[in-house]
């Protein structure tokens, strides 16, 4: 009996997990991933532990959804953005105005999970540092016309899937798609003079040696979570999800807090180095906010349109993702 009770003991091996993350280590983002899985690990002692194999050197940013997808590794942090064709739903977290705390109440969570399963073979187990939003920022004075719009003719500006459908269908914009990792060298070569990012990161990224405005109101949200492959998820024992699941859901808690101090501490900085700070007002800051959001919800629109099961969830992901009271 004892011999038995042993064997059974040993059987439960420990769960590993491998993990990639979609930015580098010294981008803020990533070092809350990597807390998030010093968390995990430090709670999961002998049932759950997260390998990380690394970044983008690893596996390409781009090329991460389709690894966690194919099970070539079992878990990535990363944008929702960067799988936006296969999953557009991801365009009600990158629209809202809200964060994960209110839309893991609400049930909004659960519903982006519940399509990633269904479309991607994929467990959405968190949303990761929200209520985090998004400047315009230029290396030189931006220009209005006479109603107070921001004029964006001649400018060289960054884009990338998150921000393209506001940038190009309202702005008028010609964007340059780069990764991240390509910026800085381009801002240095001059080929391009302009970008969106968050509100936090610049600073990590030395950036700001190039950028010296910034264009208020922000705009959009991150829509950073972490993916795993759905049949390595099922073949978790019930401990090791319950631990990923409370600890990731904690995580949504602390990094909102913890990004948000982290702003006012990278605006304080930028500010004390001479960045200038240039706010649209008026009816011009109403429809920069409005358009930024509107084309979003149109382009989820008119991708879900085309796939399986159509827009069937496009007005209660509206409803879950986005609070009119709140609207600015």
């Amino acid at each position: 009996m004892a011999g038995s009770t042993l064997l059974n003991v040993s059987a439960q091996a420990e769960d590993t997990v491998t993990a990639v993350h979609a930015f580098p280590e010294t981008l803020i983002y990533t070092k809350s991933f990597l807390s998030f899985v010093d968390k995990v690990n430090e709670a999961g002692k002998g049932v759950v532990q997260i390998e990380v194999r690394g970044g983008p050197e690893a596996i390409g940013m781009f090329q991460q959804p389709d690894a966690v997808r194919d099970g070539i590794v079992d878990m990535v942090y990363t944008p929702g953005s960067f799988y936006g064709g296969a999953l557009p739903e991801k365009d009600a977290m990158v629209a809202s105005n809200l964060t994960a705390v209110e839309t893991r109440e609400n049930g909004g969570i659960e519903l982006i999970d519940q399509i990633h399963q269904e479309k991607m073979g994929l467990k959405y187990l968190g949303w990761f540092d929200s209520g985090v939003c998004y400047n315009l920022w230029t290396r030189n004075a931006p220009t209005f016309d006479e109603s107070g719009n921001l004029e964006v003719e001649g400018l060289k500006l960054r884009g990338n899937n998150v921000y393209n459908a506001f940038f190009t269908n309202y702005l008028g914009a010609q964007v340059i798609d780069l990764p991240t990792g390509e910026v800085y060298s381009a801002l240095q070569r001059g080929v391009v003079d302009a970008t969106g990012w968050t509100q936090i990161g610049l600073i990590d990224l030395k950036w700001n040696e190039f950028l010296n405005y910034r264009i208020e109101p922000c705009f959009f949200s991150t829509d950073l979570g972490v993916i795993i492959n759905l049949e390595k998820w099922n073949s978790l024992s019930d401990e090791s999800k319950k631990i990923l699941q409370d600890v990731a859901i904690q995580h949504e808690k602390d990094s909102v807090a913890a990004l948000r101090a982290k702003r006012d501490e990278d605006f304080a900085a930028l500010d004390a180095a001479g960045m200038t700070v240039v706010s649209l007002e008026g009816d011009a800051k109403a429809n920069y906010l409005a358009a930024a959001r509107e084309k979003t919800w149109e382009r989820m629109k008119g991708l879900m349109a085309d796939q399986p099961g159509g827009t069937d969830n496009y007005d209660k992901l509206i409803e879950l993702f986005y609070d009119l009271n709140a609207a600015n």
